[in-house]
C-alpha cells in the first residue's frame, strides 16, 4: 500500500506539472531525457509489481451506493467542439456508431441501441484523476472483452486504440485529436467496460456521452470520452508521437496503474 500511495503521490506532482508545461507552451517536460528516463522507470516498476503480484482479474474495490460522490468533476473535456458530433447529441445520438476494426476478423458497427441490448456489467469504484482529486460513480455498460470476443481478435493484434471525437489544443505533434490506448490484459479485465451509464442515469455529455472508456484499475487520463472507434494493433508506434496516447504523448505514463 505504501508504494502504491507515494507512487500516485510521484504521479499526481509530474501530471500536475506536465499539465502547467503543456498550458505555458513550454516543451521541457518531453524533451528532457532524464526525465523521460525516470517516468519510464517508475511505469516499468508499476507494471512489472501490478502484474507480478495482482492476477489478469483482480478487482479495484467496488463500493456501495451509500458512497456515491455528491459531486463527480468532469475530467478532461466538458464537450467536444465539433460539428459532427454536436449534430450527433442534437439527435440524441441515434445516428451515433462505435466503429471495431483494425486487427480483427469482424469488424463491428454498433448503435447505442445495439450496445444496450448486450449484455450490461454494473459497477461503482473510485476514479482516481492525477490532478489529485477522487470520485466514486456507479458505471453501466458492455465488457469490452465481450465486444473483442465478438469481433475476434486476429493472432498479431496486442493493443486496442481508442479514437474519441473531442480534440485538444493543437499543440506539439501537430494534432489535438484525442486518443488512448491499452494491452489486452486490461482490455479483458471483468471491470474494463464500455460505460453509456453513469449512476443509473444515460452518460451526460461532460462525462463522455455516448460512451466512455472505464479502465478501472489505472488511473482516470486513461478514462477515454467521447468513443467513435476501436482500433485492433500489433503497436501504437505510429499514431501521432507513438507513446500511446494524447497525454502519453506529452509526457504522462503509459501504463497508469494504481
Amino acid at each position: 500500500m505504501t508504494i502504491t500511495l507515494n507512487r500516485r503521490r510521484f504521479l499526481i506532482g509530474v501530471g500536475v506539472t506536465a499539465s502547467a508545461a503543456t498550458l505555458s507552451g513550454c516543451s521541457w517536460l518531453t524533451e528532457n531525457d532524464s526525465v523521460q528516463r525516470v517516468l519510464a522507470m517508475a511505469e516499468r516498476l508499476t507494471m512489472g509489481s501490478q502484474r507480478f503480484l495482482l492476477s489478469d482479474e483482480a478487482l479495484a474495490r467496488e463500493y456501495s451506493e451509500a458512497d456515491l460522490s455528491p459531486v463527480f468533476k468532469s475530467n478532461g473535456t466538458h464537450e467536444p467542439d465539433s460539428e459532427d458530433y454536436a449534430a450527433l447529441a442534437d439527435n440524441n445520438f441515434a445516428d451515433w456508431r462505435l466503429i471495431v476494426d483494425g486487427l480483427v476478423e469482424q469488424p463491428l458497427s454498433l448503435s447505442l441501441a445495439d450496445l444496450k441490448k448486450l449484455p450490461s456489467r454494473t459497477q461503482i469504484t473510485r476514479h482516481d484523476c492525477v490532478e489529485g482529486w477522487s470520485a466514486i460513480g456507479k458505471w453501466t455498460g458492455v465488457p469490452l472483452g465481450l465486444l473483442m470476443q465478438t469481433a475476434g481478435l486476429k493472432p498479431d493484434a496486442r493493443y486496442l486504440v481508442f479514437h474519441c471525437a473531442d480534440e485538444y489544443e493543437k499543440t506539439l505533434d501537430g494534432s489535438g485529436q484525442y486518443y488512448e490506448s491499452i494491452d489486452l490484459v486490461d482490455a479483458f479485465h471483468p471491470q474494463t467496460i464500455l460505460a453509456y451509464g453513469m449512476n443509473g442515469e444515460d452518460l451526460a455529455i461532460p462525462h463522455g456521452a455516448p460512451l466512455r472508456l472505464r479502465v478501472e484499475r489505472q488511473l482516470g487520463y486513461k478514462q477515454a470520452k467521447y468513443l467513435m472507434r476501436i482500433e485492433a494493433v500489433d503497436s501504437f508506434a505510429r499514431f501521432y508521437r507513438g507513446k500511446g496516447g494524447f497525454w502519453e504523448d506529452r509526457g504522462y505514463e503509459w501504463y497508469a496503474g494504481i
